[in-house]
């Protein structure tokens, strides 16, 4: 009896120290002997980088270079607009990733570092990084990251899956966005912008003159609210409740919980959203059929079960589910970053947002914009495309090598993470030029291939076979909100704002979802009319001058000066109508009248109106320009 208690306690130990020796070996393989060969097959291709820490990786030396920069406290944040003055710093990308610009600075364009056990090849060449983004491989695909520790928020939809899976998925959701179909829903997305429009124009009229709204949050509201409305049509109000419930995952999960198996709030939310979006599914099965983004998953999901397409562990229903998600993330917070971006900028640069402004005024006249419409706006496409340039809502395109490879002159092994840093290329001076770091849309006015001596080096929606399927439809529901706001508002940066661009993970853990954030605060005025501001002025009457009795076909230049001279006597400045600068006058009349009397409505600023200097006009609480005379 005791010999046998004595063999089993030896067995107990045997099968205890055998175990711990698989973990022990298992995690030495994890830990130290695959990321040393990994690292060790790019070393001898002479790709250098910072020499890693056990576990951690490169973490430390990221956190100390970046809390080296905040203390230098030079960051663009103290930069702000003034016309005649300093400007909007816009070269962010080495004070936002100081530990990239630094390797790169010293050991190259493409180097590796470490996070964790994570082996990364971070690319800044254009070349290398055209390669990568165009190779069709099967060998190079999304990190398994993403659909692994990420699992509960993103699943495997199209923005994690990868092979056949992938390629199903993109030829079920690619369609769906392209220019056609997008263009059926502008009335839609019009519809989306009333609530919001309703609240700014109350907010103003409350405060009498001129609101500070915050408006990054309510675009991300807003499109929330246009991505619901898309993917699941007249359930978009359940469809509002799911995408709630995915940014309190969201959140939950960027605390740092990812992976532990106790976190029971991320378990409740999963579960609840899944639950959610099979509701809607249940309820669309027993209702009449719809075309929306829904409605095509569930055909496909129903055709794959049918084929047997889908890979294992894959059901119908996650399928869908993990679908939702993915749209979710990649139609919402993009395209609110991108449109706050832009709002940003055009309030920093009025010159431009009076063009604009021209644009959308002359083409909508006082009708709501649509589809064709949209598309005549080159200008306002020339100001969105070089805000995605300076800042890329999406910071970076990642890959992973799935088998060995070659790209360009390297040997890439299995394992590897691609890094691809977006605002590095896009401010890239040999591909961008030596006035790569300012505002200047006008470069975009004959294509990406003209503006940039490598065009897949711009690539805010990627570049490739991942390029991503919803760009056109981003590209619009940018352009209906821009144009909305720019038909009745004017706008300037708030006093408080600080350019002080944000790298927020969404989830905090290694290369994660992570957004170029940008909390911004606008003062907006209420423009009255739809029609009253093109181009140097068509603005709504309200002032002294009557606009019947100096009919504009009367007044050339000497009669403006008199009309403005004749009303100084009373008032130094007055409110006036200006049809006749645009509509009626020659162009050299009109620059000399606002040369001569000059506009101004707060801040002065400098710029040129058909060729001759003039100050701003701005559009006030009424609707009118102030004429001072200068």
């Amino acid at each position: 009896m005791e010999g046998e208690k004595i063999f089993i306690a030896k067995m107990i130990l045997s099968v205890a120290l055998g175990g711990f020796v698989v973990l022990f070996v298992h995690l030495y393989n994890v830990l130290v002997w695959k990321p040393r060969r990994l690292r060790s097959k790019l070393q001898s291709q002479g790709i250098r980088g910072p020499s890693p820490t056990f576990l951690y990786g490169n973490i430390p030396e990221i956190k100390r270079i970046q809390l080296q920069m905040r203390s230098k406290s030079t960051t663009p944040k103290d930069h702000r607009h003034h016309d005649g003055g300093g400007e909007i710093a816009h070269d962010w990308p080495a004070t936002v990733f100081p530990h990239i610009e630094q390797w790169r600075n010293e050991y190259g364009p493409t180097f590796m570092y470490s996070t964790g056990n994570m082996q990364v090849l971070c690319i800044t060449d254009p070349e290398m990084a055209k390669e990568v983004s165009l190779c069709t491989s099967s060998s190079l695909g999304k990190p398994s990251y993403l659909s692994t520790d990420r699992g509960a928020l993103l699943g495997q939809g199209i923005l994690t899956s990868n092979g056949p899976h992938w390629a199903h998925q993109r030829k079920i959701i690619a369609p769906e966005f392209y220019p056609e179909k997008v263009k059926g829903m502008v009335n839609q997305m019009v519809d989306s912008m009333t609530a919001m429009l309703k609240t700014w124009e109350n907010r103003i009229e409350i405060v009498g003159g001129n609101a500070e709204i915050r408006v990054d949050e309510d675009l991300r509201i807003l499109s929330a609210d246009i991505i619901s409305k898309a993917c699941f049509g007249s359930n978009y109000s359940q469809g509002e409740k799911i995408f709630l419930q995915l940014r309190a995952l969201q959140k939950v999960m960027s605390k740092g919980n990812i992976g532990v198996p106790g976190s029971r709030e991320i378990w409740r939310l999963e579960k609840e959203i899944y639950s959610m979006i099979l509701n809607v599914v249940k309820a669309r099965s027993e209702a009449k059929s719809e075309k929306d983004l829904l409605q095509m998953i569930l055909e496909a999901a129903k055709n794959c079960r049918d084929n047997g397409d889908l890979p294992p562990g894959i059901t119908p229903n996650k399928f869908i589910v993990d679908n939702c998600k993915n749209i979710y993330f990649a139609g919402h917070e993009t395209t609110a970053v991108s449109a706050s971006w832009c709002l940003m900028l055009l309030a920093a640069y009025p010159e431009w947002q009076a063009r604009v402004r021209s644009e959308v005024l002359e083409i909508c006249g006082k009708n709501l914009p649509d589809a064709d419409m949209l598309q005549s706006m080159k200008t306002l496409t020339l100001v969105i495309q070089e805000t995605l340039r300076l800042y890329p809502p999406v910071a970076f395109g990642v890959r992973e090598t799935l088998e060995d490879i070659n790209l360009k002159d390297i040997h890439i092994p299995k394992g590897i993470n691609i890094q691809i840093l977006k605002p590095i290329l896009q401010q890239h001076p040999d591909m961008w030029g030596p006035d790569v770091h300012q505002f200047k849309p006008e470069r975009f006015a004959h294509g990406t291939i003209a503006a940039c001596k490598i065009s897949q080096v711009f690539m805010p929606f990627g570049v490739g076979p991942r390029t991503c399927a919803g760009q056109h439809f981003a590209m619009i529901e940018l352009k209906v909100i821009l144009s909305l706001i720019l038909s009745k508002f004017s706008f300037s940066l708030s006093p408080k704002y600080r350019h002080s661009p944000v790298f927020r993970k969404n989830i905090k853990a290694n290369m994660s979802l992570r957004f170029l954030g940008i909390a911004v605060s606008l003062v907006l005025s209420k423009i009255s009319n739809s029609d009253q501001f093109n181009g140097i002025g068509q603005i709504q009457e309200q002032s002294k001058v009557n606009s019947e009795s100096n009919s504009c076909k009367d007044i050339g230049q000497r009669g403006w000066q008199q009309v403005v001279e004749s009303s100084h006597k009373e008032a130094p400045n007055i409110e006036i109508e200006m049809k006749a600068a645009t509509r009626c006058t020659s162009k050299e009349d009109a620059g000399l009248f606002l040369w001569r009397f000059g506009l101004c409505n707060g801040e002065i600023s400098r710029r040129r109106h058909y060729g001759v200097k003039c100050k701003r006009g701005a559009i006030n609480s009424k609707g009118a320009i102030t004429l001072v005379k200068v």
